[in-house]
């Protein structure tokens, strides 16, 4: 690999450039570029009346003669103005009592780039990301390049303060719980001969690569409601079919990561709805003439600028029908038809196999209802969760709660139509409990299937569970060591890093492009979609509304930009997403299609570009034309023609 070790020296040679000179205190700048330490405290100039000292307004108060602000050991950002800047305040134990030092705040996206840059090159996750964490923890510890102590200091740091942080997380545990107990299910289903009856009950409908690829697409979208059950449930289902026709893993991988968070995020009954609305509600709190709007009431409104998850949609349909590919995926696709080999071989020719036998075992009935009833199970289960979760969260709210907790008793208080009530019912659910709630049901359905048709013994069964926990003990990993690299990035604040660096334009039509590839940018360095909301919503809502109103546009205009805006950050962060090698949702769509997953990343990356190209072009066109729910279809099917001739021109045919 001459060209990975060009680039990996290369790499390497800007890295040592750059960390160079860091040890030293800069003088330019502002004022914050400049601080001092002494006795805890810093020296705050006459001139400031107040400092933003991580996320709290701090008012500088004069104590024994001193305009001071005392800093805690530990990372300390500092915000006046425009200005921003990261400190770190050594412990008094550590190998520098007391000393400051300035971190420049450029050097929090080393992190996630070497992380991506390494997976990218060598094509293994595990230790690329663990690399990241290390670099993360030695900028978070105060770049100690004193001696060779800061560096094994940071190792520690990478297990002691991040990976286990990041398992010490109540949602973390709990798509870890549920992905155990969806892969035990899937191990117990397979076994039992239910997975190879769903597929001989498929093949009827699936005669041809192309109608198997399409079945696959319209059970992403049937399956809605979460993202997360959407990769696990179609992944796992159609991957002996689509094994049947040769569609190579990378394809699969694609259709079912590329299905899941697009339509979860714009559906309107979801488990992201509630986060949705959250952190759109964060946005307009306090923003004068956003008061009497509700965040259900704009984003439904936002959704005629939906432009990336619909053409993702529409996108991988021309892909299917016209039975054409390009680029990466393309060879992936020549590879599985022409060779039957379904994944790449790996830079060495190494294949590995599947480690755990999950074919029928002998005698086994191949009886479609043994998988169909379990999945179902766990799709119903999800639904009842939801709708018990949120119930019971909104009738503890009720301002004159009915006498009784029951379904009928919560949804007959609350206020507003059928599709506002469901809307808040789903926005108040607790998601992850609904999922544990599936998967344990799911897993409990089938065994009971299984032992009740005596296919297998209850020792057998749980056999066959516990190797269903062996094959995601992978994927595990790498989303514990992705979660963990997330905690750098925030840390580090990449993301008040990125917004400083490209959220500064004050042209009303310049605000959507610059949004869109800001969240990108977030959502691609952080590999979460809701981080990236999170981050993105409280700064973009009221920056759109004000530069927009202070240039002089109409409430009607203005709030036309508003709902483009709030679309664009959506739908931005699932394509940042889509593209980060360290996202959640990208991980399990790899683990559920069992295919490599930096060739799942290098395969779908330029899909994702180009529609999200497509995206940001029809997105400032919407800004600049107007908008409105006529403008935004006209321009939705004229972006739909210019994917479709785009695939028909870089496309070509696979043949079955």
């Amino acid at each position: 690999m001459p060209h990975s070790k060009f680039i990996l020296n290369l790499l390497l040679f800007g890295l040592l450039t750059f960390l160079s000179p860091l040890c030293a205190q800069t003088s330019d700048g502002s004022w914050l570029r400049n601080l001092r330490l002494n006795d805890g405290m810093i020296e705050v100039p006459a001139t400031v009346d107040s400092v933003m000292l991580d996320g709290s307004m701090m008012t500088i108060s004069t104590t024994d003669g001193r305009r001071a602000l005392a800093l805690s050991p530990g990372l300390h950002l500092l915000k006046e103005g425009g200005n921003s800047e990261l400190y770190h305040v050594a412990d008094s134990a550590g190998n520098s009592p007391g000393k400051l030092r300035r971190i420049p705040l450029w050097l929090s996206i080393l992190p996630p780039l070497i992380a991506i840059g390494l997976a990218l090159i060598f094509k293994e996750v595990l230790v690329s990301l663990f690399a990241g964490i290390w670099v993360g923890a030695f900028i978070a510890g105060g770049l100690r390049f004193e001696g060779f102590l800061g560096v094994i200091k940071a190792l520690m740091e990478t297990i002691e303060n991040y990976v286990i942080n990041a398992l010490n997380d109540g949602g973390h545990l709990s798509i870890i719980v549920f992905s155990l107990l969806v892969g035990g299910m899937v191990a117990i289903i397979s076994r039992n001969g239910g997975m190879a009856g769903v597929v001989e009950r498929m093949t009827k409908y699936a005669k041809t690569p192309k109608s198997a690829q399409f079945i696959t697409w319209l059970l992403g979208v049937g399956i809605f409601f979460d993202d997360y059950a959407n990769t696990l449930i179609v992944g796992n289902t159609m991957r002996s079919v689509t094994d049947k026709f040769k569609i190579s893993r990378e394809k699969l991988a694609y259709i079912v990561d590329s299905t899941a968070a697009p339509v979860a995020s714009i559906a309107f009954i979801t488990t992201w709805i509630g986060a949705e609305l959250g952190y759109i509600g964060d946005g307009i709190e306090g923003v004068a003439g956003l008061e009497d709007l509700s965040a259900y009431s704009i984003f439904l409104e936002s959704l005629k600028y939906s432009f990336y998850p619909v053409l993702t949609l529409g996108f991988i349909l021309f892909i299917i029908s016209t039975k054409r590919d390009f680029g990466a995926m393309l060879k992936a696709e020549q590879r599985a038809r022409t060779t039957g080999l379904l994944k790449d071989k790996g830079p060495e020719g190494q294949h590995h196999e599947d480690t755990e036998d999950l074919s029928p075992v002998a005698g086994a009935p191949l009886r479609a209802r043994n998988a169909i009833i379990p999945v179902v199970t766990v799709i119903v289960m999800t639904i009842i969760g939801l709708i018990d979760t949120g119930l019971g969260s909104l009738f503890s709210g009720l301002e004159n709660p009915p006498a009784t907790d029951g379904w009928g008793a919560t949804w007959s208080a609350i206020e507003g139509d059928f599709f506002f009530k469901l809307g808040e019912v789903v926005g108040a659910a607790d998601s992850y409990v609904a999922l544990l709630w599936a998967s344990i049901s799911g897993v409990v359905a089938a065994i009971i299937m299984t032992v009740g048709q005596r296919i297998m013994t209850i020792g057998q069964t749980m056999g066959s569970l516990t190797s269903g926990f062996k094959a995601m003990f992978s994927a595990i990993m790498i989303l514990t060591l992705a979660w963990a690299l997330a905690l750098t990035t925030e840390d580090l604040h990449t993301a008040t890093f990125l917004v400083d660096l490209l959220g500064n334009s004050l042209n009303p039509y310049f605000i959507p492009p610059i949004i869109f590839v800001l969240s990108a940018l977030v959502s691609f360095s952080t590999g979460s979609s809701w981080s990236t909301m999170a981050i993105i919503y409280p700064i973009a809502i009221p920056l759109t509304w004000a530069v927009a109103t202070g240039a002089g546009w109409e409430y009607a205009e203005a709030h036309s930009l508003l709902y483009n805006v709030i679309s664009i950050v959506l739908a931005a962060s699932v394509l940042g997403d889509h593209c980060s090698p360290i996202s959640d949702t990208t991980i399990l769509s790899s683990l559920a299609s069992d295919c490599n997953h930096i060739d799942h990343v290098r395969t779908q990356l330029p899909y994702a570009l180009t529609v999200g190209v497509t995206a940001l072009v029809l997105g400032t066109l919407a800004t600049v034309l107007g908008g409105g729910w006529i403008l935004c279809l006209l321009l939705m099917l004229a972006g739909l023609g210019f994917l479709y001739f785009i695939v028909r021109w870089r496309g070509t045919v696979v043949d079955a």
